[in-house]
């Protein structure tokens, strides 16, 4: 047996420059893969659902060692993509195998109020951007749609929202710092760039110019509130989007006037399912946990017929969850798109913990013009 196998033959031919470039790059993929999917991911803010806390155009880092890394459930990829090629529409997987999904140990457990990364369960947010049914795509559990959400419901809460404010267990839940909601800010012209930097306020979001004067829609703080009624020019600043208690919003979850009359600003009691919990199913329960019971909680064959749930053909009166869901909304209250509105996040799709920000870039402003937002570099995401 050789027992110096490792040492370099003196008659082995050194390696091209090509060679050399090869084996760096396969190196750092490979290097690269590894640590995307033990320790950080990168990602970007592409909406302004959780505006303030973080902004579009900040790159942040996701942690997969809090919460415990999954391991890959489809494994035929490209390296280093999600749903897509970069720059084209082509696939970067085929699904030819599916694995189960395992989680390893993490450092911690999701907490309420963690800023959070998870994959959107349903099909209908995951092809967003399709308009054609036809063409949506079911994608596996570990490549649908990231999304980064504040987690306000944890597995067996009861929550309520309660004129705005998130009420659980009986108990109003703190508020994020920087939460917002709409208002319309009235002023005899329109608000310049210049009082609107001044004041730390983004651009509104929609102007209209009457008689009585400009109206413009802001999503804005209870502090910036506080500011913009303190300037000489505002005649008045009022709340844009409210709902009165048992006003039905026609895309609210779980989607049904009659049992659930509810809204973005009052909505509830709603119990969130937790693992080992039995319910009794009727039609109230069906309408709220059905899709979580037929789609994500890991049953070959369940389906609702009739107003009836079939597990492996036999009707079934009660049912216990398999796994943990939670509750996710943005602190952008009246501009985000959130469990309100399509439910429970379920415990396999949780992806990791918002960490920090390494880099933001202003998609409003030029290069040499204030793009770059130095102080919010390696902000700890709160």
């Amino acid at each position: 047996m050789n027992w110096k196998f490792w040492k370099k033959k003196k008659d082995e031919k050194p390696k091209s420059k090509t060679r050399e470039w090869v084996d760096a790059i396969v190196f750092a993929v490979i290097a690269a893969t590894i640590i995307r999917w033990l320790l950080m991911e990168a990602f970007t803010i592409p909406t302004p659902s959780m505006e303030k806390s973080l902004l579009v155009g900040d790159f942040l880092f996701v942690s997969k060692f809090h919460y415990g890394t999954r391991t890959p459930a489809t494994p035929l990829q490209v390296p280093l993509t999600h749903q897509k090629i970069w720059g084209t529409n082509i696939p970067s997987y085929v699904d030819w195998i599916q694995l189960p999904q395992y989680r390893l140990p993490g450092i911690s457990e999701v907490k309420r109020n963690d800023v959070v990364v998870f994959n959107v369960p349903g099909i209908e947010e995951n092809n967003f951007e399709e308009p054609n049914r036809n063409n949506w795509i079911d994608y596996p559990v570990d490549l649908k749609t990231n999304y980064i959400k504040r987690c306000v419901g944890m597995p067996g809460d009861i929550l309520k929202i309660e004129d705005k404010q998130v009420v659980i267990n009986g108990k109003p839940l703190e508020n994020p710092e920087k939460m917002q909601f709409s208002y319309v800010v009235q002023s005899d012209t329109k608000l310049s760039d210049r009082v609107l930097e001044n004041l730390n306020i983004s651009e509104p979001e929609i102007s209209e110019t009457r008689e009585s004067g400009v109206y413009q829609l802001f999503y804005i703080t209870d502090e910036e509130v506080a500011r913009l009624k303190e300037q000489p020019f505002v005649k008045g600043v009022k709340p844009y989007k409210t709902y009165e208690e048992s006003e039905w919003e026609p895309r609210i979850f779980p989607n049904d006037r009659e049992l659930f009359p509810w809204n973005a600003d009052w909505y509830g009691p709603l119990e969130i399912p937790k693992e080992g919990q039995t319910i009794t199913i009727d039609k109230k329960s069906l309408l709220t946990y059905g899709k979580v019971i037929t789609l994500y909680d890991h049953n070959k064959d369940a389906k609702i017929v009739d107003d009836k749930l079939l597990i492996d053909g036999k009707e079934v009166k009660e049912y216990t969850f398999n796994q943990n869901y939670y509750f996710m909304m943005g602190d952008n209250r009246h501009n985000s798109l959130d469990s309100r509105y399509w439910g429970f996040v379920p415990e396999d799709h949780i992806v990791g913990k918002g960490f920090f920000i390494w880099l933001s870039l202003d998609p409003q402003e030029g290069l040499f013009s204030g793009k770059i937002r130095w102080r919010r570099f390696f902000n700890l995401i709160e």
